[in-house]
């Protein structure tokens, strides 16, 4: 395989896990030039998590496309930081522009979109947070960082769609936030195993949870408890994203609808496993994010 073939190869690697989200990233009703945007914006996404979860492709690709050093991939902060600088070559309007193949596919949508800096910094430094912050003590400290970890990418959405605007951005950081926590609530026993609550420690005191009872095989009705409690404010959060469906039109409507629908199918299998996420991640299956969707979409038809 060329080197060329190689990039398009890892490149493809990357993207291939947008498959696995609580939500549809780029649906196939969407008109072409969005669906190429929007799985752009996602595959910059992608290898920023990635890059903090040592989750990349074996083989050590991604650490030489961002021009580090052997051995250098595995230091989370200096990947970000090689990323970081990648990211100024797709905004710089001289120089022979990104180096990672995932970033040379930014540049165009970022240049047709006219996006700015601002949300993918955002999204760097929520990871660098991620390295350094593993526990989170009251729930304006966990929304602080959905901020930058989530809320990006509803802006993205929105700017790419050409429909942003100052009510439509606080609904849509409602719903990108409810979706970050929904993600929480589902690996709790994943993100523990990387040494991350993000719990509130608040919360956890209220619920009488310490760490010993997450790191259990199954949850007690404390863990239930506390989870459920989570769960209840995302949908709070997500009952914001109603009127966002409501005010948007065509194509833009069922993808949003799909956003709102599937961080609710996610919160319905929560529920659905008992508030019990310590055995593994509850999945919604496709008949009910259908469902979520279709409710969502009549909802905002009744209430628009």
């Amino acid at each position: 395989m060329t080197r060329p073939q190689q990039a398009c190869a890892d490149a493809a690697a990357t993207l291939d896990k947008a498959a696995d989200e609580n939500f549809p990233v780029a649906p196939f009703f969407l008109p072409r030039a969005w669906r190429d945007d929007l799985m752009a914006v996602y595959g910059f996404a992608r290898l920023v998590d990635d890059i903090g979860d040592r989750d990349l492709a074996p083989g050590g690709a991604d650490a030489r496309h961002l021009g580090l050093e052997s051995g250098q991939g595995e230091d989370r902060l200096a990947a970000l930081d090689a990323l970081e600088a990648d990211l100024h070559r797709v905004f710089s309007p001289t120089g022979d522009g990104p180096r990672h193949p995932l970033m040379r596919a930014l540049r165009p949508t970022v240049r047709r979109c006219a996006l700015t800096p601002e949300p993918f910094l955002g999204l760097l430094e929520a990871n660098r947070q991620d390295q350094k912050v593993r526990r989170y003590e009251t729930y304006g400290d966990l929304l602080a960082y959905c901020e930058l970890s989530a809320n990006p990418v509803g802006r993205l959405v929105l700017q790419i769609t050409g429909t942003a605007s100052p009510e439509r951005i606080r609904r849509s950081d409602a719903v990108c936030t409810a979706l970050q926590i929904a993600e929480h609530l589902q690996d709790v026993a994943e993100d523990l195993g990387r040494d991350r609550i993000y719990l509130p420690a608040e919360d956890m005191a209220r619920f009488r949870v310490g760490e010993r009872e997450l790191a259990a095989p199954s949850a007690g009705s404390a863990v239930r408890s506390l989870v459920a409690f989570e769960a209840e404010r995302a949908r709070a959060l997500l009952d914001e994203g109603v009127p966002l469906v409501g005010s948007v039109h065509g194509r833009l409507k069922l993808l949003l609808a799909g956003f709102v629908g599937g961080g609710r199918a996610a919160l319905g299998a929560i529920s659905a496993a008992g508030f019990d996420v310590l055995p593994g991640p509850p999945k919604p299956t496709a008949p009910r994010l259908l469902r979520e969707v279709g409710d969502v979409l009549r909802r905002a038809h009744r209430e628009g």
